[in-house]
């Protein structure tokens, strides 16, 4: 019932995902029956694979999420996640209130060992095919043990979405590569993360432009860094894209040359469409749940119901949970150097 459009997208886009996915998918569909039904006939193919669970309680946009802990019992958004606890569903996705997200799914599914707070990973097309992002929301401040719980997740994700089995690298977002920039807490992460000893290999300091050219699997920020530079990105798209049509549709001789080039500019329209790299899912649960975007089309949430898939389907929290144990032991050894020994191994 969530997002900006409800039932007419949410709807539409189960069917677009029960058609596409490489594995069979059945939903549960939290919300109100007579206004799922109406779109559900547009799709006989999806009735067989759709349960409908009616509440007529919503939770809105403007709910808080402390407000979204007292008085959301019932609500759509709160029996989807709930049912995911209950183990009747692999996963969980909203396109509704992402703090009330954020809170409910953290008191019914609790955090992996370790873990202090779930973060919101977006997956971002580059050069070098899909990377990740995090957080790009959900903490808008973070200290370092954060940033190296995000390194954590946001490396699991990459390997078990985008990565087939490849070691991905990871890198800090930061305002130079030079080791004196930046503020304490990422300077901080920094010193713990070149030590290794993690299922990743670690980069460096990156910036802002390293994200699009693809230098690393995994950039890891704070929320609000993260959620600025999704945004920013998300508006560049639409911008060339739509300076794109214009300057095509200019003249004769231009409207001429996109009718000839017009199969590389259906490519580069697909690449260049957020609704394709659609869903964040909330890293650290245990359990899978999935924001989408409030804006998304039913391509893009038929996208964030292929990586709720992906990510149920694989051993994801598995791998976060070693790396956690390993990283506590790196973190102890590195407080227990001798402050000499430490400062002749920087010299």
């Amino acid at each position: 019932m969530g997002g900006d459009f409800g039932p007419p997208v949410t709807v539409e886009g189960m069917a677009l995902a029960a058609r596409a996915s490489r594995r069979p998918l059945r939903f549960l569909a939290h919300g109100d029956q007579a206004a799922i039904e109406a779109e559900l006939a547009r799709f006989p193919d999806l009735k067989a694979k759709l349960e409908i669970r009616h509440t007529d309680s919503v939770i809105s946009g403007d709910v808080k999420p402390a407000q979204a802990l007292r008085r959301g019992k019932g609500t759509s958004l709160w029996n989807a996640v709930e049912s995911v606890r209950a183990h009747q569903a692999a996963g969980a996705l909203s396109g509704g209130n992402t703090g009330a997200l954020m809170a409910i799914s953290k008191l019914h599914l609790r955090m992996i060992g370790g873990l202090d707070r779930p973060a919101i990973v977006a997956s971002w097309p580059t050069s070098k095919g899909m990377k990740a992002v995090l957080d790009v929301g959900a903490n808008i401040d973070c200290d370092a043990d954060q940033l190296l719980e995000f390194a954590v997740m946001g490396s699991a994700f990459w390997g078990a979405v985008h990565g087939a089995g490849k070691r991905p690298t990871v890198g800090l977002l930061n305002v130079g590569s030079e080791e004196m920039k930046g503020h304490q807490e990422v300077r901080d992460a920094h010193q713990i993360l070149r030590l290794g000893g993690l299922d990743f290999d670690y980069h460096g300091f990156v910036e802002g432009n390293d994200i699009a050219l693809g230098t690393v699997d995994v950039v890891v920020t704070d929320g609000f860094t993260g959620n600025v530079a999704l945004k920013t990105g998300e508006g560049m798209a639409r911008f060339f894209g739509g300076t794109l049509r214009a300057a095509l549709s200019a003249t004769i001789a231009t409207k001429l040359g996109a009718l000839i080039a017009s199969s590389a500019l259906r490519s580069l329209k697909a690449r260049l469409d957020p609704s394709t790299v659609n869903g964040g899912p909330l890293l650290g649960l245990k359990g899978t749940v999935v924001k989408s975007h409030g804006s998304a089309d039913a391509r893009g949430f038929a996208n964030a119901i292929g990586v709720a898939a992906d990510l149920a389907a694989s051993s994801y929290a598995d791998e976060i949970a070693r790396n956690m144990d390993r990283l506590v032991a790196i973190k102890a050894a590195a407080t227990s150097e001798p402050r000499g020994e430490a400062q002749s191994a920087e010299a």
